[in-house]
Parts: C-alpha cells; structure tokens; sequence
C-alpha cells in the first residue's frame, strides 16, 4: 500500500510538472509572437493595416456582387418545406 501512494504521489509530481512546463512554454510563445508583430508592424505599418483593411472588407463584401432574388427565393421554399416535414412528424 505503501507503494501505491508513493506511486500517486511521483505520478501527479510529474503531471503537475508538466502542466507548467506547458503553460510557461506557450505562455512565453505568445509573448514572442506579439514582440515580433510590434517589431514588424514598427517596420511596415502599412502592409499590416492593409492587409487587416482589405480582409474585413471582403468578409463584408462578395466582390461587389449581392445575393440573386431566385437564389433567396430557393432557400426560403426548402427552409419551408423542411420544417412542414419536420413539424408533421413531432
């Protein structure tokens, strides 16, 4: 029995060490990348600011091109006829 709990004791010394180890190494990666992201945005501030610019500005457009009526139309009638069917069986 004696045993046994030295063996839980070693066992969670060893996981605990673990744990922290894991939690300083990307605790300290983090750090590293956004020293280097200041670094690089203090010697090309503008390929940065464009480039988070241009990316929000295609998530909020599609090319200058808006849903087609027939396509809308489409998805209405099957979210329709999916819940007719669906409500029907409950």
């Amino acid at each position: 029995m004696e045993n046994l709990q030295q063996l839980f004791i070693e066992a969670g010394t060893l996981m605990l060490t673990g744990m922290v180890f894991v939690f300083t190494f990307l605790g300290l990666l983090i750090v590293f990348i956004n020293v280097v992201l200041v670094k690089l945005a203090k010697k090309y501030p503008d390929a940065i600011v464009e480039s988070r610019a241009s990316s929000k500005r295609n998530n909020n457009k599609q090319d200058g091109k808006s849903v087609s009526p027939a396509v809308v139309a489409a998805i209405s009638s099957a979210v329709k006829q999916y819940r007719q069917q669906h409500s029907a069986q409950k």
